[in-house]
């Protein structure tokens, strides 16, 4: 049995090696991970948006990330739901993505 903790914590670590290629910050850190829920028998369900609905990173990024959670360890499946509501704003930046996209 997985800690959906711990199991929560390694998909973050991650994720934040992912990258919009057209920005220089990970999705984690972008604001576009809105959702991660891990249970104890390692299923996974993220949802997360994109910049844009017409994002040019449409067709791949989500699999992307569908794929890199899939290999962390414990985890036996993953559900990703693509979402638009409520839409992505720069509002959703952390503090350190503020800080490298020159916003603080």
């Amino acid at each position: 049995m997985n800690d959906p903790i711990n199991l929560e914590n390694k998909i973050i670590d991650v994720l934040k090696n992912i990258y919009d290629p057209e920005i220089p910050v990970n999705i984690y850190d972008l604001g576009l991970i809105y959702k991660i829920e891990a249970r104890k028998c390692g299923k996974v369900r993220i949802v997360m948006t994109l910049t844009t609905p017409n994002c040019p990173v449409a067709e791949y990024l989500p699999a992307e990330v569908k794929k890199a959670v899939s290999m962390v360890e414990g985890v036996t499946s993953v559900e990703l739901n693509l979402t638009f509501d409520p839409p992505w704003s720069k509002d959703m930046l952390s503090e350190e993505a503020m800080l490298v996209l020159g916003f603080l």
